[in-house]
C-alpha cells in the first residue's frame, strides 16, 4: 500500500492511523506492533479521546524500519541501538554497516556449515541409498548412521 493511499483520517492536520491501519502499513500484525512499543522501539502512541491508539506516519515508518532490520538478520538489541543513535541526533549509518558486516560474515560462516554438513548427509544418504534392509546389522540400532 502506499504512503499516500494509507487508511486513515486527519486529525488536527496530521494523519493519523489506529493500531491494525498503522500495522498493516507497515506490514506487521498489530500484535507485534504492540510489542514493539512495550519494549521502547516505537514510542508510545497518541491516544484519543476514546482511548485507541493513533500512530502517526513517522511511527510507520519506524516500523517499517524495524521489520526491514529484523528482516535483515538483526536481533532486537541491535535495531534499539541504531534507533537510540537516530533519536540522539546522530547518524547511525556507520554503525548500520558495522552491523550489516557483522551480519555478512556470520551468514557466511552458517552457510559454510550448512555446506559441510550437507556433505556429510548426502555420502550418509548414498550410503543408505545403495542398502538394503537385509544389510542392516541386528547387532546396531542402524549402519547407516
Amino acid at each position: 500500500m502506499s504512503r499516500n493511499r494509507r487508511p486513515g483520517r486527519l486529525l488536527r492536520n496530521e494523519f493519523m492511523m489506529r493500531i491494525g491501519e498503522a500495522a498493516a502499513a507497515a506490514g506487521m500484525t498489530t500484535k507485534t506492533l504492540r510489542f514493539y512499543e512495550d519494549s521502547g522501539l516505537l514510542p508510545a502512541a497518541k491516544r484519543s479521546s476514546n482511548g485507541y491508539r493513533d500512530y502517526h506516519d513517522d511511527s510507520v515508518a519506524r516500523l517499517e524500519f524495524i521489520r526491514r532490520g529484523r528482516a535483515a538478520g538483526l536481533a532486537l538489541t541491535q535495531i534499539r541501538e541504531i534507533l537510540s543513535l537516530r533519536d540522539a541526533g546522530e547518524a547511525p549509518c556507520a554503525h548500520v554497516q558495522d552491523l550489516l558486516s557483522n551480519q555478512l560474515a556470520e551468514l557466511d560462516h552458517q552457510i559454510s556449515e550448512l555446506m559441510a554438513l550437507r556433505s556429510i548427509v548426502a555420502g550418509l544418504h548414498a550410503t543408505a541409498a545403495s542398502g538394503t534392509d537385509a544389510s542392516c546389522d541386528p547387532e546396531q540400532i542402524c549402519s547407516y548412521l
